[in-house]
């Protein structure tokens, strides 16, 4: 991916991130998820005052991509500091969230962690979660799968 699509993804994140619902932590994230054909599809953390209801950034693209039939993933921007402030740092993604990538995506997958659109850490799923439960664990050696 080029530094050029790697902006666009981070200045889609921080878009994204102007619309975050969080009136309790305070805290607004914003993510941009590239799909292999281009789409990008972006969410922002949705919160609830049950809590347990809420919903990532990161987890609300991927159920909007998926929702419309996209499974093939290249790369997610994700950006999130306190409201009101430009992010300051890079805002790594909840277990929670990177349990739905390994769902979606490969060890390679890129994450880029932005705190401004040319500005991002890039790491790959794969040292986000270096022990991820994936479809994988549930195959049985024939290929079948496994259902607990």
């Amino acid at each position: 991916m080029e530094r050029c699509q790697k902006e666009e993804l981070c200045r889609a994140a921080l878009r994204a991130r102007e619309n975050a619902y969080c009136p309790y932590s305070h805290f607004a994230v914003g993510a941009a998820l590239l799909c292999r054909d281009g789409r990008v599809y972006t969410g922002c953390n949705v919160e609830s005052a049950a809590y347990a209801p809420s919903v990532c950034a990161e987890r609300t693209a991927f159920c909007k991509a998926v929702s419309e039939g996209a499974r093939d993933f290249a790369a997610i921007a994700i950006a999130g500091g306190p409201q009101g402030e430009a992010p300051r740092e890079a805002c790594p993604p909840c277990g929670v969230c990177r349990q739905v990538m390994l769902e979606f995506c490969g060890p390679d997958f890129a994450v880029l962690l932005a705190w401004e659109e040319t500005a991002w850490k890039e790491v790959s799923l794969q040292e986000l979660a270096p022990m991820g439960f994936g479809p994988g664990n549930l195959e049985k050696e024939d290929g079948s799968r496994a259902y607990v």
